[in-house]
């Protein structure tokens, strides 16, 4: 058949997604909803990017990559309708963190329990606790409604940005004198020193300092930290603050329920279909070219990969003004998060705690003092990974039993700090040791584990880009860093899901109002797109 004939039977949509992590979903899902002729390109087998669910070990599925929900829209829920495709979340019962000396401090969604727990270590904490409680409340109520908002350009004069920079203001304004003064702390200090003002027990505030960690190369005490606590203290399950669950069936049920909706909605989804590079004419994005060599023609291109592969791997850079592509470059990554996911026979047994228990069915966290966490940042800083490092641990499997056979388990441990860039060595060379040092970390707690190990995954930052191209491994498409937030991200002058290039927008989780498993940047930037090109076909 002729070339022309074949280029008249190729089909044209109104809006090519590359990506099908859970942004580039929802981004079709809105999309799809409101008329639009929506293709999904995504290079692996399996949708999700990092919300997915691989049987790594037969017999045992893990969430690989991300192994919570907290943060997840109500509104796409909502919208999307994401119960009746499959989606349930199932509660984390609470925090334990074993210490040293054979003690612990167990955190648990009973109130009344946790504030007697609380009242063991301090009696002063078990009240500083209520009062921090009611605290966070304001902050978190002030920064939500940021959460579902286009950022707003400080510099520009056009009426939107001004009215949303009022809006801004007005909110701050009606607060408290105290509220003020706690969202200033909140926005510029670091998460332990934040807390240092309301706590004295060590082991507490080490515990809610890893909060402020996750996802950032910095150290407990690194200004801005506390910042990232609020952010992940906002996790809402059913409207709560501060709750954290599972997804039956692993963090891969999410991607797949949103993948649904899409897909009712008309959306079109393609697996193993990696893209090469963004076709570009006179300065607007035409579609898409596909590792194979196939073309796919779109009237809108939406990415929700990284700047970095975006702008620097699908595009040339003829293509965009200098200015923006050194800003793309100093965008800071620096993946500093590992994985080891383990197959069990058994439940490890904790020596504070010896036996099974409702302590097994939330999270258990490896954080003992404010000393250790920052000794572990320490490592870090001069490029190696933690000898003894911060876990965060759960086993789904108590509360899924779908995801392990009868009697068995799986245990997922989110590590930090792994740096992407290591001083000496390479990860390949490294990632056994990695492995180990998680596992004697535990055994320090839970001596039997050893014993009852059957198979392991070892996931470090350069296994996070090979696999889900995640950049530099960054969980987060970029750090959390205040430099880095509402209108400063990804790029300053960009942050409102356009780009330089007419007709290319950018739905990852490098947009505000970030990562984790929130789908938000996917929403909003789908607004954006409706905005400029109307509803129904372009």
């Amino acid at each position: 058949m002729p070339a022309s004939k074949k280029m008249l039977m190729a089909k044209h949509y109104d809006v090519i997604v590359i990506g099908g992590g859970h942004n580039g979903l929802v981004n079709a899902a809105y999309l799809a909803r409101a008329g639009k002729k929506v293709l999904v390109l995504e290079r692996r087998y399996v949708l999700g990017g990092a919300a997915v669910t691989e049987e790594i070990i037969p017999g045992f599925k893990f969430s690989v990559f991300s192994y919570v929900v907290s943060l997840l829209r109500p509104e796409i829920i909502r919208d999307l309708d994401l119960p009746r495709h499959g989606l349930e979340i199932l509660p984390l019962d609470g925090t334990m963190t074993p210490m040293p000396n054979g003690d612990y401090l167990w955190r648990m969604n009973d109130h009344a329990k946790t504030r007697r727990e609380l009242q063991r270590h301090s009696k002063l904490d078990a009240e500083a606790y209520e009062e921090f409680g009611k605290s966070m409340v304001p902050m978190c109520r002030f920064v939500k409604p940021i959460l579902g908002m286009v950022p707003p350009d400080p510099t520009s004069l056009d009426p939107r940005d001004l009215k949303a920079l009022a809006f801004l203001g007005k909110r701050f304004l009606s607060l408290g004198a105290e509220d003020k003064y706690n969202l200033v702390k909140l926005m510029t200090m670091s998460a332990a020193d934040f807390l240092d003002q309301w706590f004295e027990t060590d082991v507490l505030k080490a515990t809610m300092s890893a909060s402020g960690i996750i996802g950032t190369f910095l150290g407990i005490r690194s200004p801005g930290t506390a910042y990232v606590l609020l952010h992940h203290y906002m996790g809402e399950i059913d409207g709560a603050f501060r709750s954290w669950g599972f997804s039956r069936g692993g963090t891969g049920a999410i991607s797949n329920a949103i993948g649904d909706a899409a897909r009712e909605a008309g959306a079109e989804i393609r697996l193993e279909a990696p893209v090469a590079r963004i076709l570009i004419k006179n300065g607007s994005a035409q579609g898409v070219v596909l590792e194979n060599g196939e073309e796919i023609r779109a009237n809108v291109v939406s990415s929700s990969v990284a700047p970095s592969l975006t702008f620097l791997n699908f595009i040339d850079s003829r293509e965009l003004p200098d200015d923006f592509l050194e800003d793309v470059r100093r965008y800071k990554y620096r993946g500093s998060s590992g994985k080891v996911n383990l197959a069990l026979d058994a439940l490890p047994n904790f020596t504070c705690l010896p036996g099974p228990g409702r302590h097994l069915r939330g999270a258990i966290s490896i954080s003992p003092s404010t000393e250790y966490m920052e000794r572990a940042y320490d490592q870090a800083k001069y490029g190696e990974f933690s000898r003894r490092p911060y876990i965060d641990m759960v086993i789904p499997s108590l509360t899924d039993p779908s995801l392990a056979p009868p009697g068995k388990h799986v245990l997922s441990c989110f590590v930090q700090y792994a740096p992407y860039k290591l001083s000496q060595g390479t990860w390949d060379e490294q990632r056994d040791a990695f492995g180990d040092a998680v596992i004697d970390t535990i055994s320090e707690y839970a001596p039997n584990l050893k014993n009852i190990i059957v198979g392991k995954q070892v996931i470090t930052p350069l296994d996070i880009e090979r696999q889900i191209g995640l950049s530099e491994g960054n969980i987060f498409q970029g750090e959390l860093s205040l430099e880095q937030l509402f209108f400063l991200r990804p790029v300053a002058g960009w942050a409102r899901y356009r780009t330089p290039i007419r007709k290319l927008y950018m739905c990852g989780s490098a947009m505000h109002p970030g990562g984790g498993i929130m789908g938000a940047p996917g929403r909003l930037a789908a607004l954006e797109i409706l905005k400029d090109t109307g509803k129904g076909k372009n």
